[in-house]
Order: C-alpha cells, then sequence, then structure tokens
C-alpha cells in the first residue's frame, strides 16, 4: 500500500510543512507527528525509522543504524528535533519508538502512509503524499540551504548526484527556471 502514489514529490513550501505538522498533531496524534519531524529532519527511510526503539534515542542527540535498504551505517544526527523527540518518549509506554496499538510491534508502513495520507488530505496538498514525502523533503531543503549536491548524496547513500537531483525532484525545477524567463 505505501507504493500507491509513485513518484511523489518533497514538500517545497514550508508554510505547507508546518500545515502537515499542525494536521499529524491534531488528526493523527503525537507518534505521527514525531515520524514526519523525524523524517523530514534526517532524511531517514520510513523502514529504518520504523525500526527505532525508544532506547535508541533517550538522551542521545547521535544515533548509529545499519540501513535496512543499503546495509550501510549511518549516523543519524537529532539535536534539531531532541527536544521533541524527549518529550514524545516521556510518556511512551512501549519498547518501540512507533508503538502500533495492536499489540507491542511497530507499525507497519502502510500505516504511517495512511497517517501522512491523511494529514495530506486535511491541508489540501495536491501532489502525492507518501512515505518517500518525508525524505524527499529533507533532501530538497537540505540541498536549497547548503547546495552541496555531494554532501547530500553522501547522506542519501546515493551512488550517483544525477540519482541524488531527480530523487529531490532539483533537475525539472532548474530546468523550469531556466526556461521560464527564455526568450529569443
Amino acid at each position: 500500500m505505501p507504493n500507491q502514489v509513485k513518484d511523489v514529490q518533497p514538500i517545497r513550501d514550508k508554510e505547507v510543512i508546518e500545515d502537515m505538522k499542525w494536521s499529524l498533531r491534531r488528526h493523527c496524534g503525537e507518534r505521527d507527528y514525531i515520524l514526519f519531524i523525524l523524517g523530514i529532519n534526517t532524511g531517514l527511510r520510513v523502514g529504518d525509522m520504523l525500526r527505532l526503539r525508544v532506547k535508541d534515542v533517550r538522551y542521545k542527540k547521535r544515533v548509529k543504524i545499519k540501513e535496512g535498504k543499503t546495509n550501510k551505517p549511518r549516523v543519524i544526527y537529532l539535536d534539531s528535533v531532541y527536544e521533541d523527540i524527549q518529550a514524545y518518549v516521556k510518556g511512551l509506554d512501549s519498547e518501540w519508538l512507533f508503538p502500533s496499538r495492536k499489540g507491542d510491534k511497530a507499525i507497519s508502513t502502510t500505516q504511517a502512509y495512511r497517517a501522512l495520507n491523511k494529514a495530506g488530505v486535511m491541508v489540501d496538498i495536491e501532489e502525492g503524499i507518501g512515505t518517500h514525502t518525508m525524505r524527499k523533503t529533507f533532501g530538497y531543503w537540505y540541498y536549497k540551504k547548503h547546495l552541496n549536491m555531494a554532501s547530500l548524496q553522501s547522506i542519501l547513500n546515493h551512488t550517483h548526484p544525477d540519482i541524488t537531483k531527480r530523487y529531490i525532484g532539483i533537475t525539472e525545477e532548474e530546468i523550469e527556471e531556466s526556461l521560464a524567463d527564455f526568450k529569443l
């Protein structure tokens, strides 16, 4: 189910990001809000986030993981979301960071997809939203801030800068901007 929407795009408007945060907190709950802010601030794949346990993040600003897809090690920097995560885990009665309401396990990627989609509908996001929206949003805004494709490529563990550019939608955006005022 998480792949229902093909080619999801990053959220390119900071106001829409704030609307998503509000909608997730209001209509889905703190768990889904934390999932979203963790995703957009770290660029982790949803599967890697769902494997996290409370003990992995409690009182930590850096978390070392082994990525599920690539099997490569990665250090996750939690400085920007540290306070939110610590407040969230304080009230959690589960070993899982994103616990399911059905038994002692983490939510599924399908459940994460449903929460993001529900919040997206609530804030009228026109283009498709999925679990990769968080990772792509991170990549897009990281690139906009630092203009360092090599660094972003390394963070996302992509093999080539062209893959990273296409992934975050920069290629199409650059072409569109360059053609907007092109006239002979």
